[in-house]
């Protein structure tokens, strides 16, 4: 097997503008609501925007660290053996799927991803710790790594 060591392969520039999107609908529309509601509610204004402001804090916080972190932190490669992933949040975690452990290679494009022209590869094993997953690919090139695991695949579980 491959030396191990670090994944090398970054995700697409434009995973940079999904995830900050991904980041912004998940926190603007309980703010905004919460605003809404004290502009509608005056016995309830000041309760309402503490509510909003106590979501909002953290959550400007996560808009802008969010993004550029999981640039840094996001990795993938696929050897001659395996495939290997580097992903995490709070959490780091490192994969590695031997080829022959391989059983299916799926492409996601939820909504968003589709807007940034991006996919997502999963790689599911036969492994209890789940599938292994590379964000913010390439849509054209997400295709061509999942044709490319599946043939090199072909030889092990996946046969």
């Amino acid at each position: 097997m491959d030396t191990l060591r670090p994944p090398s392969r970054s995700p697409d520039e434009r995973a940079f503008g999904w995830w900050l999107a991904q980041a912004l609908v998940s926190v603007l529309p309980p703010v905004l609501l919460l605003v809404l509601l004290a502009v509608l509610i005056t016995p309830a204004r000041r309760w309402l925007l503490l509510a909003a402001a106590i979501l909002a804090i953290p959550g400007l916080i996560y808009i802008v660290a969010m993004p550029p972190w999981r640039m840094r932190v996001h990795r993938w490669e696929v050897a001659q053996e395996a495939v290997f992933t580097r992903a995490g949040w709070v959490r780091e975690q490192w994969r590695i799927a031997p080829m022959e452990r391989i059983q299916t290679v799926d492409t996601l494009r939820g909504p968003l991803q589709q807007l940034f022209g991006l996919s997502s590869v999963v790689v599911t094993t036969a492994s209890a710790a789940g599938a292994l997953t590379i964000d913010g690919l390439d849509h054209e090139d997400a295709r061509l790594l999942a044709e490319d695991l599946a043939a090199r695949a072909r030889g092990g579980d996946a046969a």
